[in-house]
């Protein structure tokens, strides 16, 4: 009753208002394409950015907004996370992150378990997360499924793009997946592609919508995940398979350059591993996820052309395939010509991804330390905006207040990269969005109760 309830009035507070056009002025305003703040005006109309910066003009019957000592940003979008997916780690009945005793693992599709609703991501909307990349977690197999991008409006349709990556482990968990070595978990890696690319040979073409699709009455059919393709029955695979037929065929699209592929790699032999899938299978579009030593093969990654969505905090050897971390990773690779952003894996990735504007602003202040490489402040907020939306090809839709783009702006209290700034007001598609959360709540129920009207517990 009372989740309901509270459904309904968080769905309440968002819901899409009619196109207007929206004038935010007087902030300092970052577009969170690399490039330094500078005052000005953004404008929004029918959900979408008009213009930002300094001499943009209001237009004439806009809502004004006003900025005045804020700054304007685009939201955040997370670069690697879980979010959606869990509520609490008490059970497993509040966890969708895994499948640990089913039999698929590529074919798995996190979209139809993000829960809108989800008390994460409320939290996370009022500190400026307005879109993230959600991956599910790796169970029995090497291949984790299939991630998507959602937004963390207060409605029920989070989706921005399903199905828009598939996400393996390597490494250390890899090997664990594979049998217990690195060696089991890149040839079960190569294997894997391979029986795509096998049953990918044998995949019919949809009919077109002129023509009458097959009847899965006459003959049984397997659809592709993007469904562009369909796979017969009849189509001869080798006795000696190892993944389902769904498995092989949701690793088609990653054959065909049409979904990406995000794998997790720390160690620099790993990395390089990863760099060389391209010559045996050229279409591949990869994204490096974690790579704590990617500085040291930097200009190797560079060359490829392959992004990174890193993390971070991982500055000392926490683990053998660590043994070359620093707090300098992201910067040295940055330095190198690398597409860097910031990700949260194994680092509370279902829930704090608002951590994520510390870390950028962690990384500005390395330029301070002697011997260390940090980035400048916008390239630190693009790392968190746009970076991430360009390493998974979205960067024209979401990620910074470039025209035409989304319109997802937050108007904080200050510098977003420091810590004791807050998001003050969020639009999510150009619709403002509530900033209540179960916390915030608490915090006003007993901020100013007498001492006599608190509970027994509160008295000692």
């Amino acid at each position: 009753m009372i989740r309901a309830a509270l459904a309904a009035l968080l769905l309440g507070a968002a819901a899409p208002v009619a196109a207007q056009t929206i004038a935010i002025t007087g902030g300092m305003v970052a577009t969170g394409d690399g490039s330094e703040p500078v005052s000005g005006t953004v404008v929004i109309r029918n959900g979408r950015i008009v213009a930002a910066g300094p001499g943009v003009r209001v237009p004439v019957g806009a809502t004004i907004v006003d900025a005045s000592g804020k700054w304007v940003t685009p939201g955040i979008v997370a670069g690697f996370s879980r979010l959606g997916l869990s509520e609490v780690d008490l059970s497993a009945e509040g966890t969708d992150d895994r499948s640990a005793n089913g039999p698929f693992s590529a074919a798995i599709d996190v979209a139809p378990a993000i829960n809108p609703l989800a008390s994460t991501i409320a939290v996370n909307r009022a500190d400026g997360v307005t879109r993230a990349i959600v991956a599910p977690e790796s169970s029995r197999n090497i291949f984790a499924g299939q991630g998507a991008v959602i937004d963390t409006g207060a409605d029920m349709d989070p989706i921005t793009a399903a199905r828009r990556f598939q996400f393996v482990e390597l490494g250390e968990t890899g090997a664990d997946k594979a049998g217990g070595s690195r060696a089991s978990a890149h040839v079960l890696f190569r294997n894997a592609l391979r029986e795509a690319a096998e049953l990918r040979r044998f995949a019919q073409p949809i009919a077109s919508s002129g023509d009458r699709e097959p009847d899965e009455r006459d003959r049984p059919v397997i659809r592709d995940p993007n469904e562009s393709r369909i796979i017969g029955p009849d189509a001869r695979r080798s006795q000696d398979v190892l993944l389902t037929r769904f498995d092989a065929a949701a690793l088609v699209p990653v054959l065909q350059g049409r979904q990406y592929l995000l794998v997790h790699a720390e160690r620099a032999s790993d990395i390089l591993q990863v760099i060389r899938l391209r010559r045996e299978f050229p279409s591949l579009k990869l994204v490096l996820v974690g790579a704590s030593e990617g500085w040291t093969v930097a200009d190797r990654i560079a060359a490829a052309g392959i992004p990174v969505i890193a993390s971070p905090v991982n500055d000392l050897p926490s683990s053998f395939e660590q043994l070359a971390a620093t707090q300098s990773n992201v910067g040295r690779m940055r330095q190198a010509g690398v597409n860097v952003s910031i990700g949260m894996i194994d680092d509370d990735d279902a829930r704090n991804i608002f951590y994520e504007r510390q870390y950028a602003g962690n990384l500005v202040a390395l330029r301070n330390v002697p011997g260390a490489t940090g980035v400048s402040w916008g390239e630190a907020l693009a790392m968190i905006t746009s970076r991430p939306a360009e390493a998974l090809g979205m960067g024209r839709e979401i990620g910074s207040l470039l025209a035409g783009r989304r319109a997802d702006v937050v108007i904080w209290s200050g510098d977003p990269l420091e810590g004791a700034s807050a998001a003050e007001t969020v639009f999510i598609d150009g619709v403002q969005q509530p900033l209540v959360t179960h916390q915030t709540r608490l915090r006003d129920r007993y901020r100013y109760l007498p001492r006599r009207d608190l509970p027994e517990a509160y008295r000692h």
